[in-house]
């Protein structure tokens, strides 16, 4: 597998290579979402005609067509094949606390690579991905679009997103929702590093105009563990004030309050139906969406719930 594009920071061939495996499975999940048990709330998807067949009791009077019925007078049923395209907006944090790194690669440049390899994964199923790079405001947005030159336009502005000390979580999700011409599939790609019901609350505004929603809390594995030792002095990524302390003496808590933070988000998203995921940037990036696709095709059931109406 190969694309005539030129070379690219976060599209590495050798991973791409990688990923091809999973095209199928991620085929999987994306029919489930469009044709499955979550079909029929999708009001905004459109239907094309496909072919006739000869009708027979027990179909819908509503799909004869009368006008081969006037030149044959037999009655033929309509039939209707469901749109397969559809929109995947990727939505990435680029807030100060992203550029935080235990490692080589901080959270940000995880969640780029992330980004472009699910945008490669979308395209390769012929449907349109888009992209929306925010910090305390958008700082750059593509539309959806469906030919693989995208990938081109995603790249530059991953390599161009540069972050800034402060974001509005919630405001730059509601702007996003506002954005949004139909229905799609949106991926949230952030440390969530804000209060939760606000973040909630810009989430739910993308579940009520009918979107599925998937949220990847993206966190380094030092922040997940706080591994430190001794004496650090703790410089705050978002303009707070430094802290000089040993860690010994705060690590319980910070845990705790991490492990709070993470289940009310994850129990805030499970009550409105929004596909929640961990991603410890210490994890190859094929080996998380490797996992994560096998684990929504087990649970096509339970993972994207439909929209309320």
């Amino acid at each position: 597998m190969s694309l005539d594009l030129p070379p690219t920071n976060y599209l590495d061939p050798v991973l791409l290579q990688k990923l091809g495996d999973l095209e199928l499975i991620a085929r999987e999940v994306v029919e489930g979402l469009r044709v499955g048990s979550h079909r029929s709330p999708l009001k905004g998807f459109s239907t094309e005609f496909a072919h006739h067949r000869q009708y027979v009791p027990g179909d819908a009077i509503r799909n004869i067509d009368w006008r081969v019925f006037g030149r044959t007078e037999r009655y033929y049923t309509k039939l209707y094949e469901a749109e397969t395209n559809f929109d995947c907006h990727l939505l990435i944090d680029a807030s100060a606390s992203m550029n935080y790194a235990s490692g080589k690669v901080s959270k940000l440049e995880y969640a780029k690579f992330l980004s472009a390899s699910l945008a490669y994964i979308v395209l390769k199923q012929r449907d349109s991905v888009g992209l929306s790079v925010f910090d305390s405001e958008v700082r750059g947005y593509l539309p959806p679009r469906s030919t693989m030159s995208v990938l081109l336009h995603i790249d530059r502005m991953l390599r161009e997103a540069k972050s800034v000390p402060r974001t509005t979580l919630s405001k730059q999700l509601h702007d996003s929702a506002l954005m949004m011409k139909r229905r799609s599939f949106v991926v949230v790609i952030s440390d969530f590093f804000a209060d939760v019901d606000d973040i909630l609350s810009g989430l739910d505004h993308l579940r009520y105009d009918g979107h599925n929603v998937v949220v990847m809390q993206t966190l380094d594995p030092y922040e997940l563990s706080f591994p430190f030792n001794g004496t650090w002095r703790f410089e705050g990524l978002e303009m707070e004030d430094p802290i000089t302390t040993q860690p010994e003496r705060i690590r319980k808590d910070y845990l705790a309050s991490l492990q709070e933070h993470r289940e009310s988000l994850r129990a805030g998203c499970v009550a409105s139906h929004i596909d929640y995921a961990l991603v410890d940037t210490s994890r190859p990036l094929d080996g998380f969406l490797s996992e994560f696709f096998h684990e929504r095709e087990t649970t096509m059931g339970g993972g994207y719930a439909a929209p309320r109406q």
